[in-house]
């Protein structure tokens, strides 16, 4: 006989999956509509099967800074393979990151997460330089994007909070910067330096002569910010 206790938090479990794979459908079908793929993973290891699919051998590669990414083990698998990778973080200098850039735009695939996405498929990205979204909006053939279902949110309003409110804060500890929000745990609106809320993007739908470029993997776990 199961335990009363051990039965309920199984039970529970079951029925917090099925809902997360509701949302996700949800959030598949608005994304449909925006000329947007999407897929839901239940666990990271079916993300980065997932995610390799999508990427073919001898193809170059390049991603912007995103933890989910590197949590499902992409960029190690990509390593371990035939890719050409195209990484700014081998740069020295500025002029460096720019060269590396200017190929990481003409790129056959682009790897990120999102920062938010509304249950509705509308992308909500901030970036300090803007490398990231920029790659995002145009330039690589492929964009292949890896989002936990922790970043799901209402709409667009609720998902700019969200990024400004619980992902910066610890994107800005992580990079070892000094701002208003490192320091408080909540967004001070800054204009300082450092700050890395210097572009806002909403993504609300790629070109019809882009469809499918975007493809996003919607994952049942916690990743990223």
């Amino acid at each position: 006989m199961i335990p009363h206790k051990i039965y309920t938090e199984r039970m529970m479990s079951m029925f917090l999956n099925e809902a997360t794979k509701l949302r996700a459908q949800t959030i598949i079908k608005g994304l449909e509509k925006r000329n947007m793929h999407g897929v839901f993973c239940a666990t990271k290891e079916d993300a980065l099967k997932q995610a390799l699919s999508y990427i073919k051998e001898g193809s170059s590669v390049s991603w912007g800074g995103s933890m989910s990414v590197s949590e499902i083990g992409l960029l190690d698998a990509l390593k371990e393979g035939n890719y050409h990778l195209i990484d700014r973080s081998v740069a020295k200098n500025f002029d460096e990151q720019r060269e590396i850039f200017s190929k990481a735009v003409l790129s056959d695939y682009f790897l990120m997460s999102s920062n938010a996405i509304t249950l509705d498929g509308e992308l909500i990205n901030i970036d300090g330089t803007g490398n990231r979204v920029a790659c995002l909006s145009y330039g690589p053939k492929h964009v292949i994007m890896i989002v936990g279902m922790n970043k799901v949110v209402n709409d667009v309003e609720d998902g700019i909070k969200r990024v400004r409110n619980f992902a910066s804060p610890p994107n800005t500890l992580r990079l070892g910067l000094k701002t208003p929000c490192s320091m408080t745990g909540r967004c001070g609106d800054c204009y300082g330096d450092t700050c890395i809320c210097s572009q806002i993007v909403v993504t609300r739908r790629q070109s019809a002569m882009m469809k499918d470029r975007v493809k996003v993997i919607l994952v049942g776990e916690s990743l990223g910010y």
